[in-house]
């Protein structure tokens, strides 16, 4: 009797997301200098995978064959009020007179803030399951390791892949170069808008390969391979020579080691030393940049630059303190620029602005922290301490950077306050449990909760 070919597994139709997997690629592999021919402003590829995303969250909740989620989710209502309170602010700027260029840029970004929303409403309602949410992350884990190649070419090499990642109907704005130099050694930024956004990119990235590289043995499957790509996520970070970045691996740090288990935290340890070993030998001199830059604050002239405009920023403020004079009209060169994504937001946006904008990061790592609290999985547990963990990166890096300016690292906040949401969501519809005994609450006393497989995305 013939044998046939073995079953195989029916294809997946695409879903949200499959949508959010392609928008993570874009985001991370096109240069961000790249945006659309002809169009009356820029628009990246990255930014028009947002939009697409903001319209198919709209058709999906407007049917129930496009399998987004629906029902209450507090990350979905934190993305509201901050549209909310963009909105107004638009509102408020454009009801009154306003240079054409303050226009132009104000309607730019209303677009692009609709564009960033609406991945994150793909990712909260998009993404439904842990197996698809996994499949998500990982894939932006290896875009990060591919961001890294990218970066270690233009560090090592001097030599900048991104110049030929272009396509017919695209061009390359007139913005800043990707390699940079700084004491003698070059500072690069990947396929991101700045050296800085590479730093606080990568930062955001290796908790989760660090996730997926330390649960490999649990899933069984190689980790290896995981440990490579944080390698290299890790390299990227390096070379981007940037305080933002050293800042976001110490509050990463310090968010991990509260909920890793104390053998975990030991092998973290050993690796990160191996790792600025290796780092040492094959960069001589690098190291020494990095320490230079926290041994010098008094006399760096980047920091005394970040400071000297605070009264502008005061004044500026007082005039508009609650709606702020209208999202994107400060800009350089026309005004100074405020190399603090807070001021920013309040000068543009006022105190309503400020307080939604950090509120959706807030937000998102309370619904990560909470996963941590509804399930009795370690792999869900650990997993809603590593999203919690890369938003606090962009929390606190906000306060050095503008951050809302580089789309590279505004698109991957959002992304990952969605997932935070989407997780959430999945959590709450698990069976419910027992309480966990206090060695399982706590991971540090030694105690491991038992393995529990998510329910099938046909249950969510």
């Amino acid at each position: 009797m013939p044998v046939g070919p073995p079953d195989r597994p029916a294809p997946r139709s695409a879903d949200g997301a499959t949508l959010a997997a392609v928008f993570v690629m874009v985001l991370m592999l096109a240069p961000a200098r790249l945006v659309f021919r002809g169009l009356p402003f820029s628009l990246t590829p990255a930014d028009a995978a947002g939009l697409f995303a903001a319209l198919w969250w709209f058709c999906a909740h407007l049917t129930t064959t496009l399998a987004a989620a629906k029902g209450p989710n507090p990350v979905r209502t934190a993305l509201f009020a901050y549209t909310a309170a963009m909105l107004a602010t638009y509102g408020y700027a454009t009801a009154a007179y306003l240079p054409p260029d303050e226009l132009d840029m104000a309607d730019h970004s209303i677009v692009l803030v609709v564009a960033t929303v609406g991945v994150g409403l793909l990712a909260c309602d998009g993404i439904r399951g842990r197996e698809r949410l996994d499949f998500v992350l990982r894939c932006l884990v290896v875009a990060g390791a591919a961001v890294g190649v990218i970066a270690a070419l233009q560090f090592v090499l001097a030599f900048d892949l991104t110049k030929y990642l272009t396509f017919p109907g695209f061009r390359f704005t007139s913005e800043l170069p990707a390699i940079f130099e700084r004491n003698t050694l070059r500072r690069v930024a990947g396929t991101t808008g700045h050296p800085i956004e590479l730093g606080v990119v990568c930062a955001m990235i290796i908790p989760i390969a660090l996730h997926y590289a330390f649960g490999a043995r649990d899933r069984g499957e190689p980790s290896l391979r995981w440990w490579l790509c944080a390698a290299l996520i890790g390299a990227g970070l390096m070379f981007s020579v940037s305080r933002s970045a050293v800042l976001g691996m110490a509050v990463v740090s310090a968010v991990l080691v509260t909920g890793w288990p104390a053998r975990r935290r030991m092998w973290a340890a050993v690796g990160g030393v191996g790792f600025l070993a290796v780092m040492k030998v094959a960069v001589p001199g690098l190291l020494s940049v990095f320490l230079g830059l926290f041994t010098s604050l008094s006399s760096d002239s980047s920091i005394q630059y970040r400071t000297h405009d605070y009264a502008v920023a005061a004044a500026e403020i007082g005039n508009h303190p609650w709606i702020g004079r209208g999202l994107g009209t400060w800009y350089a060169p026309k005004h100074l620029i405020f190399d603090n994504q807070y001021i920013l937001s309040l000068v543009e946006t006022g105190v309503i602005g400020l307080v939604t904008f950090a509120g959706i990061f807030l937000t998102g790592i309370w619904a990560a922290l909470r996963v941590r609290r509804l399930s009795s999985d370690p792999a869900v547990r650990d997993l809603g301490l590593t999203l919690a963990a890369c938003l606090v990166v962009p929390l606190v890096g906000a306060a050095t950077f503008d951050l809302r300016s580089f789309a590279t690292v505004t698109g991957l906040s959002f992304l990952i306050i969605g997932a935070a949401g989407s997780l959430l969501r999945t959590t709450r519809r698990e069976p419910a449990r027992a309480p966990l005994p206090p060695e399982e609450v706590n991971p540090a006393a030694g105690g491991a909760a038992p393995p529990r497989s998510p329910l099938p995305d046909h249950a969510h």
